[in-house]
């Protein structure tokens, strides 16, 4: 049976906007999950005082030279999570100063989270193993031998309500 004008004119805008709105509706559900990930943020000290919420202070030690930047991002210590690509929370990118430099990252609650910190000395994004430094969350022992990445156990670092302080040790080859 071919359908009449009058059956594809009743039937046709009530079919468009149902594909449009299932459209929306499949685009709309991922939105708050993907929010949560790929935060780039500065470097707000005052984001680490006590009645701002669950934050991470993260002083890094070690930085070899002021020479390209330094990138600090945290992560939830889960399994799916921690160093798996595009899984980071926030990150803060500055360019590097020599010694030690201190970081806020606020997190959006209490929990187990992960900090992983890159120095990439001469700045052209690539990881360079022979020059190029890096720290984690707890110092784990990292070695030639094991250039794996450490388990979500041993880095993960509890934070609270309030402002949790770490200190993380930069490792060069």
């Amino acid at each position: 049976m071919k359908p009449t004008r009058s059956y594809a004119s009743n039937i046709l805008p009530r079919l468009t906007a149902a594909l449009a709105l299932a459209a929306v509706a499949g685009l709309a559900a991922p939105v708050p999950a993907l929010a949560q990930y790929r935060n780039e943020i500065r470097n707000d000290m005052s984001r680490c005082s006590s009645e701002r919420g669950p934050a991470l202070m993260v002083t890094v030690d070690g930085v070899k030279s002021s020479s390209g930047k330094l990138r600090v991002q945290a992560y939830r210590a889960t399994s799916a999570e921690w160093l798996v690509k595009g899984k980071w929370l926030s990150r803060i990118e500055v360019p590097a100063r020599a010694g030690t430099m201190t970081f806020c990252i606020p997190v959006s609650a209490a929990g187990t989270y992960g900090v992983a910190v890159r120095h990439d000395v001469n700045g052209n994004g690539d990881t360079d193993i022979r020059t190029d430094g890096g720290a984690m969350s707890n110092n784990p022992a990292i070695s030639l031998f094991n250039l794996g990445k450490p388990s979500y156990t041993k880095v993960g670092v509890p934070v609270g309500n309030g402002v949790k302080s770490i200190r993380v040790q930069m490792k060069y080859m």
